[in-house]
């Protein structure tokens, strides 16, 4: 549960922080500005391939194409501390939350699947448009865009616990 005197803050997670989750990042930064949320965004990614990377050529084209600025981005990795750190841990499949429990070891916030936390019913897991075409980068975008949605309502509606 977010403290009274600081912001809510989320992490998003993908598998290596270079498509999903700087994407929902971007999004929700935005989108929350917007929407007059103060809240703290930030991204990471189970795996450490990409450390210190910018976000895939493919989804920083698709995000720009819609107004979204992933060119400052640098992938990092999860770490155990990020779950006291965090009022909320939003993994984007399954297997990510698996490896995000582990890390956790029963320690701080439990982390949870993305876009059932935003209330979305369908898909329940973020699809990893990294192995795909150009098409699979822009339906990301089209489903970081919902998803971001519902999480600015569930934020305005206190729905934090």
């Amino acid at each position: 549960m977010p403290a009274k005197d600081r912001p809510t803050s989320i992490l998003f997670v993908c598998l290596g922080n270079i498509c999903r989750s700087p994407l929902v990042e971007a999004v929700a930064r935005q989108r929350c500005a917007k929407a007059g949320l103060a809240v703290s965004l930030a991204s990471c990614g189970t795996g450490n391939w990409h450390v210190g990377k910018g976000a895939d050529p493919r989804m920083v084209k698709a995000a720009a194409d819609a107004g979204y600025d992933l060119s400052l981005h640098r992938a990092r990795q999860a770490r155990a501390t990020d779950f006291e750190d965090f009022d909320w841990v939003l993994a984007m499949d399954q297997d990510n939350l698996e490896t995000l429990e582990g890390l956790r070891r029963g320690r701080g916030v439990e982390p949870v699947l993305f876009l059932p936390w935003t209330g979305m019913v369908t898909p329940d897991e973020f699809p990893d448009p990294y192995f795909g075409d150009a098409g699979g980068f822009r339906e990301a975008v089209a489903l970081a865009e919902q998803g971001v949605d519902g999480l600015i309502a569930r934020l305005r509606a206190g729905r934090n616990g």
